[in-house]
């Protein structure tokens, strides 16, 4: 386990740093640089900012520079927030993670027990609507649930604001919006994994053994059925976190994905650059989090690592 966890970090390391790497040289072979466009300056002040941030050098000399400073816990001063990436990233972070929990829970608790219940009920009525209703909350985007959320459940119910994020009943309209789609990508993966586990000899045998229904689902079929759920999951909570700046936006949450859109408008590198590590990090742990958990839900992944 230990093998497959540093194993895991040094690949998440490479991706994170080639991930970097690609982005610091894409923005930078863009038109225009932090300091034209609308906030444009005298020419004399715009090479005396390149200086001042470093952009004067060749590419891969910047490239190293920022690459001391990262190592050094320094992420690079906003050009166009005027304010260190740190800070910026500390204050807006929280808003998007605990959308991305929250959204998460939502998703986990309605899709793998609608794709459970779908996959025991198979080619029943129950069967037949839990997928058609998961069918369509996979195919409306989030930025046509979120204003109809607002608009017909915040307007029936005082306490869900439409706007804002000053106390957790702020987070309910955005986190339903974020989760409610990737719970119905839920419901059809589990819905999948429950019926390829249940076809299987071993559970032939456990109902042959006279063993109640109710003990094989919870027992043997569940910890088999949920893996590829949970393969899923690890991607998809850092998708949640790093990929809802629509809803962040309809909502008027405070998060991180103001920044990614703005940064990559502005060409603002350093903060562009620092979204980037965190969101690519994100991934990485989550990717190993989902990693572990299947190691230890599939036996013959733990046989394996051993």
């Amino acid at each position: 386990m230990l093998r497959t966890i540093i194993s895991r970090l040094g690949q998440g390391f490479i991706v994170v740093l080639c991930l970097l790497a690609i982005t610091f040289t894409a923005v930078r072979l863009m038109p225009g640089d932090p300091f034209s466009g609308e906030k444009s300056h005298a020419e004399h002040i715009v090479q005396k900012n390149k200086e001042r941030f470093q952009l004067d050098k060749p590419i891969p000399q910047q490239f190293f520079i920022y690459l001391k400073a990262l190592c050094q816990g320094e992420m690079g001063y906003s050009a166009t927030k005027e304010q260190p990436v740190a800070k910026i990233i500390r204050h807006s972070f929280p808003a998007s993670f605990i959308l991305g929990v929250c959204g998460m829970i939502i998703a986990i608790g309605i899709g793998i027990p609608a794709g459970i219940i779908s996959a025991l009920k198979k080619n029943s009525i129950i069967d037949y609507g839990t997928m058609i209703v998961a069918m369509v909350g996979i195919s409306i985007p989030a930025f046509v649930i979120g204003p109809l959320l607002a608009g017909q459940v915040a307007t029936r119910i005082p306490f869900l604001k439409v706007a804002g994020w000053g106390d957790p009943f702020d987070w309910v309209l955005p986190s339903l919006t974020l989760g409610l789609g990737t719970g119905a990508y839920l419901a059809r993966i589990t819905r999948g994994g429950m019926l390829e586990v249940l076809n299987q000899d071993y559970i032939r045998t456990a109902h042959a053994k006279g063993l109640s229904q109710a003990t094989i689902i919870t027992k043997h079929a569940i910890r088999g059925g949920i893996i590829p759920a949970i393969a899923y999951v690890g991607p998809a909570f850092a998708a949640l976190i790093t990929g809802s700046f629509i809803i962040e936006t309809i909502f008027q949450v405070p998060g991180m994905g103001q920044h990614f859109v703005n940064s990559t408008l502005e060409r603002d590198y350093f903060l562009l650059q620092g979204v980037v590590i965190l969101f690519g990090t994100l991934i990485v742990l989550a990717n190993l989090a989902a990693d572990i958990a299947l190691v230890f839900l599939n036996p013959r992944l733990r046989n394996s690592n051993a």
